[in-house]
């Protein structure tokens, strides 16, 4: 099996078929693609989702924590519904020291505080045989008006399309950062590329979006990158995404760590990168909030009958696979 996330085929095939028994309360069960399950409680909707922990000791243990614990709470605001529980748990390797985990808790205790968001319950442990960086899982979750919820399979054809920040944001600011002797950039270039990692959080953006008006859709372009989540945003509403690649955001140090890295920007992971699909009418208000919490947006092309992702008068191919993945092995075997 190839490395990252499971394709969509072994999904349909392996997962899909068997999910336990059925019961009536499942709104929104898995689907390849769909960052979040959605629960009927009376007239309540809960929102949840669930991800691998990664702790990257090398960024620094209060880094570590904030970038780990963004991914997961990510999953969960793109539902248009604020975080507001969570469940962790950690199987730590032996050697990371009391004083180490401690400083990566107290980074997930801050941000959780600053959200609103209430640890429930979870499991910390030390086992042989686990090793950095997949030390747990966790599963975010909101409780809110099920009329309030944007569904991940909602986009409609005259939505306009709107992404932030662009492709491979995360990927380059972790690689630059884990790998930065290795990488020929000048040195105001490398940290330029490596600041693109504190960019990886999309609740905030994720929240404001769907305030300032009638978001249809929303996805974080995890692995497989900005093409593989545009993909998932047309597959799972069975629409065609239309993209202009020159009105897609691209940060500062991107291009020149991905030349560098000789990566696919547009496949590689970047969460943080939200993919939007919202009403023609509202889309500049959703701009403008966007904006003015300082997030750059684009306004990248609109969705239309059909299927698939036409990017530039091209149609495309969904991904297999994420680009950073190989570039992440022959950085470390090297």
């Amino acid at each position: 099996m190839d490395t990252g996330k499971v394709s969509r085929a072994f999904f349909e095939e392996r997962i899909a078929p068997n999910l336990g028994g059925d019961r009536d309360d499942v709104a929104i069960g898995p689907k390849h693609g769909v960052d979040f399950g959605v629960i009927s409680v009376g007239d309540h909707a809960l929102v949840t989702a669930t991800d691998p922990i990664s702790i990257l000791p090398e960024l620094g243990w209060e880094r570590a924590g904030r970038f780990a614990i963004s991914i997961v709470l990510s999953d969960v605001a793109v539902s248009g519904l604020a975080p507001t529980h969570l469940t962790i748990s950690f199987s730590l390797p032996p050697e990371m020291s009391d004083e180490a985990f401690g400083q990566v808790w107290d980074a997930i205790d801050a941000e959780c505080r600053d959200l609103g968001i209430s640890v429930v319950t979870g499991h910390t442990a030390r086992y042989e045989g686990c090793s950095f960086p997949w030390v747990g899982a966790a599963t975010g979750m909101a409780v809110g008006d099920p009329a309030d919820i944007v569904r991940p399979d909602g986009a409609r054809p005259g939505d306009d399309l709107l992404v932030t920040k662009g492709p491979a944001v995360e990927s380059v600011g972790l690689l630059t950062t884990l790998f930065e002797e290795k990488i020929e950039l000048p040195p105001e270039t490398l940290s330029t590329a490596q600041a693109r990692l504190d960019e990886t959080g999309a609740v905030r953006d994720a929240l404001t979006a769907a305030a300032a008006g009638d978001v249809h859709a929303m996805h974080d372009a995890t692995e497989g990158g900005l093409l593989g989540a545009l993909h998932e945003v047309a597959g799972s509403a069975g629409v065609q995404l239309t993209v202009d690649g020159d009105r897609v955001p691209v940060r500062p140090g991107v291009e020149a760590a991905c030349a560098a890295l000789e990566m696919d920007a547009w496949r590689a992971s970047t969460s943080g990168t939200l993919v939007i699909a919202v009403d023609s009418a509202d889309t500049d208000r959703v701009v403008d909030a966007l904006e003015t919490r300082g997030t750059p947006v684009g306004v990248i092309g609109t969705v239309e009958a059909g299927s698939g992702v036409v990017l530039d008068g091209e149609a495309t191919a969904q991904p297999e696979g994420d680009s950073g993945w190989p570039v992440y092995e022959r950085l470390l075997d090297s």
